[in-house]
């Protein structure tokens, strides 16, 4: 857990906010004033990957970007359970906590699976959902749309997870993970970014710093295990039994696709995004890997400040 203070040279000086109604410390930033927005990040990252979305939508707009539990600021308890489940019903209960509506989602990676859960569950207060190499995971339960040709590569076949796969089959990913603050550079660049000028030490310091011992890798363990295992799957399949597919379907969205993405195949993330929204704009972002955040920011801001408008 990264101290609250902690502003890592300066190169994260929000302030530290946090909510204890789900039984620990769950930090958020809150910037801003005007519709929210929420940034939603995955795995192995934290807040600190929107660092320089925050200033310029903050200018228009509340932007609150929460560490999930066990990532960044917030806590790792060691009695909790870290099932794709719990960190759903943390942002919901953060929602409610803060009683928000009309949101816009902007999410990433685990974000998007995250934004999904909770959107079907409460559509309502959901305005606009705007992704960055994740998907919704929904598309395949919409009726009446011809399977694509050929058909996009499953998640399993991506190099990151045939990577997750091997080291469970051979007993090893455990360990490794166990160590994710020696080598978290090495393990975002399996998932891949290409900017590479922006590892700086205080860039280092702020990804590593998190899984500082063995019992703070907790959740980041966990969310790779959640897809290789297919443990999500049951909540996933309780959400369409709210009835909402539609409701989460009239939604609008758009997508930011980094085309070098070796975490979520990108031909995979575009089917299920256009299976959910066929007219749904999406921008392929060339030579943008998984960690879009930190391949193109400004580009990103700049989609996400032109959605906001389009979608009014």
């Amino acid at each position: 857990m990264v101290a609250a203070n902690e502003t890592f040279n300066g190169t994260f000086p929000f302030k530290a906010h946090f909510f204890e109604g789900q039984g620990f410390k769950m930090h958020y930033v809150d910037e801003g004033q005007g519709e929210t927005i929420i940034c939603l990040h995955g795995q192995p990252t934290w807040s600190y990957l929107y660092r320089n979305f925050i200033p310029a939508l903050s200018e228009d707009y509340r932007v609150i970007a929460p560490d999930h539990m066990g990532f960044g600021k917030s806590e790792t308890p060691q009695d909790m359970p870290y099932t794709f489940q719990q960190h759903v019903e943390n942002l919901a209960a953060l929602i409610d906590h803060l009683g928000l509506t009309d949101i816009t989602i902007v999410c990433q990676d685990w974000g998007g699976p995250i934004a999904a859960a909770y959107t079907i569950r409460h559509p309502e207060n959901v305005k606009r959902l705007f992704l960055m190499n994740t998907m919704m995971g929904y598309g395949v339960a919409v009726q009446g749309v011809p399977k694509s040709d050929p058909p996009p590569p499953s998640l399993m076949d991506s190099s990151w997870f045939t990577w997750v796969r091997a080291r469970i089959d051979d007993g090893t990913y455990e360990d490794i993970m166990k160590h994710l603050g020696d080598h978290v550079v090495s393990n975002m660049k399996k998932l891949y970014f290409h900017d590479s000028s922006v590892i700086t030490p205080e860039w280092v310091d702020a990804y590593s710093r998190p899984f500082s011992s063995v019992a703070e890798t907790k959740a980041a363990i966990e969310f790779p295990l959640d897809a290789a295992q297919n443990r999500i799957k049951d909540y996933v399949i309780e959400g369409l039994k709210t009835g909402h597919l539609e409701k989460l379907r009239a939604i609008p969205a758009m997508l930011a696709e980094g085309m070098a993405d070796q975490a979520m195949p990108p031909a995979l993330v575009m089917d299920d995004f256009k299976r959910l929204w066929p007219e749904g704009p999406i921008v392929k972002l060339e030579d943008v890997g998984h960690f879009c955040q930190e391949d193109a920011p400004k580009t990103l801001v700049a989609l996400i400040q032109l959605f906001m408008q389009m979608a009014n």
